[in-house]
């Protein structure tokens, strides 16, 4: 039985698919077809059944999951078994929320690269709780996310990496039209530029808008904070995100904040990983700048 067609396996519950994990392989679909059928003719199961148009586990492929992922454990442990990072081999799979990829994640990716050159990240900008509900699945190695969104009692073991206040920002001119956002009961004309739905700092926006009973003229969603920040500053609207990602912003002054009732209200960013997660030496580097670096700049 060859590890790759276990690998491929793998791959394919982590990203739902046959053609996503041909584009993640670098194979071709039919590669990927090739390698299940070999694996399912030697385990003498089916693995995959095709439901609609998905293909989802079998129950055979549930339980050969867990066996896979020791089996795919153990590889890595093997290929980090000498101690220099400069030499370690292996793959980390990485969910950071896109304020902190933006604002903190540059210095820990140029440290750990200089320090682990040969290891490989699998970088994603995801939402918090798709990454807490990824940690929870195994399909990610580390999560760095906000820890407000809960529900992982003490199946995760995480790393706090410091606690940040939020601003209210728009730009001066929006700011100088619409500088009451205390008052209820009010309908306030410009737009509520933010990421999706499942963004924390939106959330707790959202519910405050609602207590006070503001109603704003519409949303515009984007993952992107430089564009959102932009939008803001060329007078579309206005956001709420974590004071730090609009610090330089206010302190030029193309961004202004505008006062509301939610003073003292912060989120806290961890570091998280699996509580039975084997901590590879890479995964034990990548940790440590997060802990080191991003407390640094708290």
């Amino acid at each position: 039985m060859e590890l790759k067609y276990l690998n491929t396996f793998r791959i394919i519950v982590e990203e739902g698919g046959f053609s996503k994990a041909a584009e993640r392989l670098n194979y071709t679909q039919s590669t990927i077809t090739f390698q299940i059928g070999q694996l399912e003719r030697e385990l003498s199961v089916r693995l995959f059944e095709k439901i609609g148009r998905r293909m989802a586990l079998t129950k055979a492929g549930e339980d050969l999951l867990p066996y896979v992922d020791e089996v795919l454990s153990s590889i890595d442990r093997l290929q980090n078994f000498r101690n220099d990072l400069a030499e370690c081999r292996g793959t980390l799979r990485i969910g950071v929320g896109e304020t902190l990829l933006y604002s903190h994640m540059p210095a820990v990716l140029k440290e750990f690269h200089r320090q682990a050159p040969k290891g490989r990240l699998f970088l994603r900008s995801m939402n918090c709780y798709e990454i807490r509900d990824e940690l929870l699945a195994g399909s990610l190695d580390i999560g760095v996310f906000y820890d407000c969104v809960g529900g992982f009692g003490r199946s995760l073991t995480t790393h706090a990496l410091g606690t940040y206040s939020l601003a209210l920002v728009a730009s001066p001119e929006i700011r100088r039209q619409y500088p009451d956002f205390i008052t209820a009961d009010q309908n306030i004309p410009v737009p509520f530029i933010i990421n999706e739905p499942s963004c924390v700092f939106r959330q707790i926006f959202e519910r405050y808008l609602g207590q006070k009973s503001i109603a704003l003229d519409h949303t515009i969603e984007l993952w992107s904070i430089p564009t959102i920040k932009n939008l803001v500053k060329s007078d579309v609207g206005i956001s709420y995100l974590p004071r730090f990602s609009v610090q330089a912003e206010l302190a030029e002054g193309s961004l202004a904040e505008i006062p509301t009732e939610l003073t003292g209200t912060t989120i806290t960013a961890v570091c998280g990983h699996h509580k039975n997660k084997w901590l590879s030496p890479l995964m034990q580097l990548f940790l440590e700048l997060c802990t080191d670096k991003i407390r640094s700049e708290v």
